[in-house]
């Protein structure tokens, strides 16, 4: 799991105008702990926690001992180098690798399971998002160009991946289209279907 550290007024950027710098930290804290939860529930392989911009915040330090994740620092100067390079560490290790961020509420135990059934199969597997993005992705093998370039956080990042896949030549399976919280209206969203309730 990929994760920035719920610093105020770094995090969750774009929902500080509607819930202030504390209050988007707080809901990405409580986002960060229900993804830890789900990926474990999941029981899909071992839970590495991916910490942005250094492993040092003491949330961390408290993932770590409450879930029992190991900690790892991303390296690189923007996310498709971070991920490339978490990918090349365990790819290094002779172990497939599903890669997910915090902001998906929607992702559940199975589908993590289901990704990581795919990598059996497919070289890769990605989990689109409803933003034009993506909330999951796994390799079972190097593509070192999948990341490079990547316009993050456009609407063409789903689309871009899915033509550096096919001119890989490489197989991958989709799996059912997601949504995450980046904007006000996904807050909304949050709200209106009780996901703030269950976290």
């Amino acid at each position: 799991m990929f994760a920035r550290a719920p610093v105020a007024g770094e995090a969750k950027t774009r929902l500080v105008p509607l819930l202030g710098p504390e209050g988007a930290a707080a809901l990405h804290e409580a986002l960060l702990r229900r993804a830890l939860a789900t990926a474990l529930a999941a029981r899909a392989g071992p839970v590495e926690l991916w910490c942005a911009p250094d492993a040092r915040h003491p949330f961390f330090a408290r993932c770590a001992v409450e879930y029992g994740v190991r900690l790892r620092e991303q390296r690189g100067a923007d996310l498709g180098e971070r991920m490339g390079a978490a990918f090349a560490a365990a790819l290094g290790e002779n172990a497939s690798l599903v890669v997910i961020g915090s902001d998906c509420p929607a992702l559940t135990p199975a589908v993590l399971r289901e990704a990581a059934l795919a990598l059996g199969t497919h070289d890769a597997v990605i989990a689109p998002a409803e933003d034009g993005g993506y909330v999951l992705v796994g390799l079972s093998g190097p593509d070192p160009g999948l990341f490079a370039g990547i316009a993050w956080g456009s609407a063409t990042v789903m689309a871009d991946t899915r033509e550096r896949l096919a001119r890989a030549g490489s197989n991958w399976k989709e799996l059912g289209t997601l949504w995450d919280i980046d904007r006000p209206e996904d807050y909304a969203r949050l709200e209106r279907e009780g996901w703030l309730r269950s976290a």
